[in-house]
C-alpha cells in the first residue's frame, strides 16, 4: 500500500506530523509493505529564491499579531515538537523559498534517499541556525549528508528546470485531491488525513486503509482524523497552550 504525504520544509506542523506518522508506521504490523512517497507543496510559491526573512516578523505580519505574541506561538510549537522528541529553535530561524529543496527531494526519490533528505532538511531548518534558503552550498552539503552524490546535487541546483515539472505536478495533484494545507496524507489514494494528527489517529487510518478493499469515489476521511493542525497559504495554525 502506498502512503503519499504532501508537505513543505518550511511547515512546522509537517515536521511534527511526520514524526507522529513515523511513530505510527513503526508500530504498524504491515509496515514492510507500506511505500511512503513524499510530495511537494510550497506554502509560499511566489517567494523568489534568495529572499528569506526572519520567522517572528513574518508571523507577526501574516497573523496581525505582535512579535511577542509570535514568539509565544513559536514557543508553543516548540513544546509540540519536543513532545515528539524533535529539536526546535524558537528564535533566530528564517523563512524563504523551498522550491530548490523540493527539486532536490525529487532527485532523492529517484535515488531512493527521499526520506533521508527530508529528515535532514527538516533538522537543518527547524533545529539549526544556518539558513537553508538560497544557500546552494549548504543545500549541497545537506544532500551529501543524506546520501546523494555531490556532483548530481550541484547539477540539479544549477538548472532551475531539473525536476521543476515534478514539483508542479505534485502541487496540481494536491489541488485535485482537495488539499488546501499541509501536512496532507493520502493512503492508497482512497483515504485522506489532514494535519499533524496524533500517532494513534495515523494508526487507525493505516489499519482502516489496509483492511478496506472497496474503491471509493474521491477521498474518504477515516473516523477520528478530522481537523489536525496544518499550514496553508495564509499561514500555520497557532498552537494553543
Amino acid at each position: 500500500m502506498r502512503v503519499e504525504i504532501w508537505s513543505d520544509i518550511a511547515c512546522p506542523w509537517c515536521y511534527v506530523g511526520k514524526a507522529r506518522f513515523d511513530k505510527a508506521l513503526a508500530a504498524f504490523p504491515h509496515r514492510d509493505r507500506i511505500e511512503v512517497v513524499h510530495r511537494s507543496f510550497e506554502l509560499d510559491p511566489a517567494r523568489p529564491k534568495g529572499d528569506p526573512e526572519l520567522v517572528l516578523p513574518m508571523l507577526a505580519k501574516k497573523y496581525g499579531m505582535s512579535e511577542a505574541q509570535a514568539a509565544e506561538a513559536e514557543r508553543n510549537l516548540g513544546q509540540n515538537a519536543a513532545a515528539e522528541g524533535l529539536p526546535y529553535l524558537t528564535e533566530g530561524r528564517d523563512h524563504g523559498s523551498t522550491f530548490d529543496m523540493h527539486r532536490l527531494l525529487h532527485l532523492a526519490k529517484a535515488r531512493g534517499r527521499q526520506d533521508e533528505l527530508l529528515a535532514v532538511l527538516y533538522r537543518a531548518n527547524f533545529a539549526e541556525t544556518a539558513t537553508v534558503f538560497g544557500d546552494d552550498e549548504r543545500l549541497v552539503a545537506l544532500a551529501v549528508e543524506a546520501g546523494l552524490e555531490e556532483t548530481e546535487a550541484r547539477e540539479v541546483l544549477a538548472d532551475a528546470q531539473r525536476y521543476a515539472a515534478e514539483v508542479r505536478a505534485d502541487e496540481r495533484a494536491a489541488t485535485e485531491l482537495g488539499a488546501s494545507g499541509v501536512p496532507f496524507f493520502v493512503l492508497d489514494r482512497r483515504y485522506g488525513v489532514s494535519g499533524a494528527q496524533p500517532a494513534d489517529v495515523f494508526t487507525q487510518a493505516l489499519t482502516q486503509a489496509w483492511e478496506s478493499h472497496v474503491p471509493a469515489s474521491g477521498l474518504a476521511i477515516p473516523a477520528g482524523a478530522e481537523g489536525g493542525e496544518a499550514c496553508g497559504p495564509d499561514g500555520c495554525e497557532v498552537p494553543k497552550n
